[in-house]
């Protein structure tokens, strides 16, 4: 059950030089093997996971070596996904990005391919979506985790509407906060005067008139 350090440590290395391997693999192969696994796909995958098996614990069949593997592969999938997490840049590196497949009812030959998508495979994307014709998609991306997110464009029509009331609606309440704002300063005119004491009364003379200007007539 038990193992010595050294046959340990190995181990871990093992474990890591795999984990690390795998990660690059499956980035250089594109997102289509994460979202849109094929058959192919499966077995490829199962196949991987028995050849590095042995890879990484090697001839140490002890319970602390197969605890140890597994401590190594949880740290380093916490340590990248923090990573992740705080660094845009390393994420767009770790994930990609989407990949636009259709737009405007036209399908980007030159984004499937390089997203390694086939007509039939998109096709079928788009009937999981309850869409029977490509020229009602607006927009359908590859997303980074390798599933087809799809845009129709009646969609796009019905949420108009309801953006142009609402638009509308703000302009409406705007308009009418100014004939109010008018109709209470026609009210209280004499407000500001009060607070300032610089509006004189219009039974106050002028500042020339008075008993001196009296004497002067």
């Amino acid at each position: 059950m038990t193992a010595p350090w050294s046959v340990l440590l190995d181990v871990a290395l093992r474990t890591t030089i795999v984990y690390l391997a795998l990660l690059a693999g499956l980035r250089l192969t594109g997102t289509r093997q994460l979202g849109q696994m094929s058959t192919f796909d499966l077995v490829l995958l199962l196949i991987i996971a028995n050849a590095v098996q042995n890879a990484m614990v090697g001839p140490d069949t002890s319970l602390a070596g197969g605890l140890v593997a597994a401590g190594v592969l949880i740290g380093w999938h916490r340590v990248i996904d923090w990573w992740r997490l705080r660094s845009r840049r390393f994420a767009k590196l770790l994930a990609g990005e989407g990949i636009m497949l259709i737009h405007g009812g036209k399908v980007l030959e030159a984004h499937c391919r390089r997203g390694g998508i086939n007509r039939d495979e998109l096709l079928q994307a788009l009937r999981e979506h309850g869409v029977a014709d490509i020229g009602d998609v607006l927009l359908a991306v590859l997303e980074p985790d390798g599933a087809i997110s799809v845009i129709r464009s009646d969609e796009v029509m019905r949420a108009a509407p309801g953006a142009a009331r609402a638009r509308s609606g703000r302009h409406r309440r705007r308009a009418a906060r100014g004939p109010r704002a008018r109709r209470r300063h026609q009210r209280h005119p004499q407000r500001r005067g009060h607070a300032g004491d610089t509006t004189a009364s219009p039974h106050q003379g002028a500042p020339g008139d008075g008993p001196s200007a009296l004497l002067d007539l």
